[in-house]
């Protein structure tokens, strides 16, 4: 996963190189969030995380974004071919999160949140290790960054190969065009979905963002010399913490319940979008346990969401029910990203993230609603 901020976390460099405007440097976060979304409705339309053994799918798609960033980092000088290799990298991810979950919840049915939780923990911190190889080394050096990434998911890949099909994990399912359908009309499984989708309203901008964010508020508050390298350190640990807060939801949600957690998480880091303006341009020593925390809420919850789809769904095509949760998910996240710039043209990057609130309200009301359906009796063995 550390492929995803691969060019995000170069962006600065690669922006003075190429000479990307604003907009162009956006879209090499976007490109990657609409690739996912195709290849993720592809991959649910034609039940491929149902039909193909999950290892192969996932290992095959990380190689291929390997080589695709690989190529960005050798070839490429120019805005237009790095956003479409960026693109194809979205659709490559979508073989591996998607199935990524499914071999998880082949190996657990009791501890299911906590095992997702994991799953979603190391993507998390997969996700901010570009940021990481940007501090310690990347500066300057983009290639480094783009090659570095590019390494970890062919080592991804090698180890999924690795990895056998669980015991609670159904056999290939065939061919079913009428599955998806059933899946939009299941109550409780598209009521744990609006959770979900209110979630990714907020979280993706937040991780996109939260290093200009970082680099604006230190200014602001006088840091001096080595802002940029400092604010790529506190955004890895911003999203990595994240891992810790996928894993301790995880035993939570187990023990206390899906909904309760979810609910409780996205309570917690819709706040912090609002409380996110009162912090802008305050000490270091302010700044960066607010983002800690507002970090490890954030997707403290994601993992949930996805435990809880596996519950409810109809059990043969939980791969394909996985993997149109995360496109429509992803799709809204296009739609937020693009959103944070234009409110810093108006407001600036104090209250830049204010309208991301309004998803964990939302995607709360959804899971509230849940919780009083027969249907989350499924959740976590009876546990709401």
């Amino acid at each position: 996963m550390s492929l995803w901020f691969s060019a995000t976390a170069a962006a600065p460099e690669l922006a003075t190189e190429w000479g990307l405007t604003p907009s162009e440097t956006a879209w090499l976060t976007i490109a990657v969030q609409l690739g996912f979304v195709v290849g993720a409705f592809l991959s649910s339309v034609l039940t491929l995380s149902d039909v193909v053994r999950p290892r192969y799918l996932f290992a095959g798609s990380a190689f291929f974004g390997a080589v695709l960033t690989a190529a960005i980092a050798g070839f490429v000088n120019t805005a237009l071919p790095a956003i479409a290799l960026r693109f194809l990298t979205g659709v490559a991810l979508a073989g591996v999160y998607p199935p990524g979950m499914k071999i998880m919840a082949g190996w657990f049915r009791e501890g299911r949140g906590f095992a997702i939780g994991v799953l979603v923990g190391a993507l998390t911190i997969g996700s901010a290790l570009p940021h990481l190889l940007r501090g310690i080394g990347g500066v300057g050096q983009p290639r480094l960054v783009l090659y570095g990434a590019a390494g970890l998911a062919v080592a991804g890949a090698l180890l999924a190969l690795r990895v056998e099909p669980g015991p609670h994990q159904p056999p290939a399912a065939p061919f079913d065009p009428s599955a998806l359908g059933r899946m939009l009309r299941d109550r409780g499984t598209m009521l744990a979905n609006g959770g979900y989708f209110g979630h990714m309203w907020e979280l993706y901008a937040v991780w996109t963002w939260i290093p200009a964010f970082l680099i604006a508020s230190l200014s602001a508050s006088g840091s001096g010399v080595g802002v940029s390298q400092t604010a790529s350190y506190i955004a890895f640990g911003t999203i990595g913490v994240g891992g810790l807060g996928a894993i301790s939801a995880g035993v939570a949600s187990d023990r206390l319940g899906r909904t309760t957690v979810t609910s409780v998480s996205m309570v917690v880091s819709g706040a912090a979008s609002v409380l996110a303006g009162f912090v802008f341009g305050s000490s270091p020593l302010v700044l960066v346990p607010f983002v800690l925390v507002w970090g490890f809420a954030i997707v403290a919850d994601s993992a949930q969401f996805s435990a809880a789809v596996s519950e409810l769904a109809e059990e043969s095509y939980v791969g394909t029910a996985l993997t149109m949760q995360t496109a429509i998910g992803f799709l809204l996240t296009t739609v937020s990203i693009q959103l944070i710039p234009m409110v810093v043209d108006v407001v600036g990057w104090r209250w830049a993230f204010l309208p991301l609130a309004i998803g964990p309200a939302l995607g709360t009301a959804s899971m509230l609603r849940l919780r009083g359906l027969p249907e989350a009796e499924r959740l976590a063995g009876g546990r709401r």
